[in-house]
């Protein structure tokens, strides 16, 4: 991973990346309670895969720095359209606005306080952009099998909702280097994520929770372009 994909981008990727709790209606919910396994549930995340086109949906994110003891959490939107060239905004509000695109090979971060817009080429990093964004949804659950040791632990209630947990260990040291392991909360009723926490080689994790999630609801071509203030200045970093 380049030195210019710093600690910020990779959490704002895994953020973007590592989305989403729907409620797909084309997925179905489950009939009974028979106990699932691993290959039963990636068939399932496959189906709801194949009708996804955009995503928007409340969003909270949670940075924990284990050593200081450090709690930071950041809460706004997100919009996803178009999985097979995907476009992802996420535009937070809170505590401070930050808005982070994710387009064509490129990353931009507006900072509003400063009228600063950071530009980030990732066209070196396709296969990361693949790994990353698309974890958990719209990627056929072969290619992840591919990067990662998936694994069912168990059946858990997440906040009223039925999910299948699920552990990714990456098979790659290059990965592992920046991500030990990832939790996934599957919706038993969507077959997408609702939650996931990101393990970082230091101790250190993110949790990225999803509510108000809308599904193949047509999203302006408009919201998924950065609104800067006049005079903002772009660096490309």
């Amino acid at each position: 991973m380049s030195s210019r994909w710093d600690r910020s981008v990779l959490a704002s990727a895994t953020l973007a990346v590592w989305l989403l709790g729907a409620a797909l209606p084309l997925a179905g919910a489950r009939k009974n309670k028979e106990r699932l396994d691993l290959s039963q549930i990636l068939s399932r995340m496959n189906d709801s895969a194949k009708h996804l086109k955009t995503i928007s949906a409340d969003l909270e994110y949670t940075k924990v720095t284990v050593l200081v003891n450090d709690r930071s959490t950041e809460a706004g939107k997100m919009f996803f359209r178009n999985p097979k060239s995907p476009e992802i905004l996420i535009d937070f509000k809170e505590p401070d606005q930050k808005v982070i695109l994710f387009k064509k090979d490129k990353a931009e971060i507006y900072l509003p306080k400063i009228n600063q817009v950071q530009e980030y080429d990732l066209s070196q990093h396709a296969s990361l952009v693949q790994q990353f964004l698309l974890l958990g949804f719209g990627t056929d659950t072969k290619e992840l099998e591919k990067i990662y040791n998936m694994k069912y632990l168990r059946e858990e209630n997440l906040e009223g909702d039925t999910t299948a947990l699920l552990e990714l260990t990456p098979l790659k040291e290059s990965v592992a280097a920046q991500l030990t392991k990832v939790h996934l909360w599957i919706s038993e009723e969507s077959w997408l994520p609702v939650q996931q926490k990101f393990f970082e080689a230091g101790g250190d994790y993110s949790i990225a929770h999803y509510s108000s999630v809308k599904v193949n609801r047509f999203i302006p071509p408009s919201v998924f372009q950065i609104h800067a203030a006049k005079g903002a200045k772009r660096l490309k970093m």
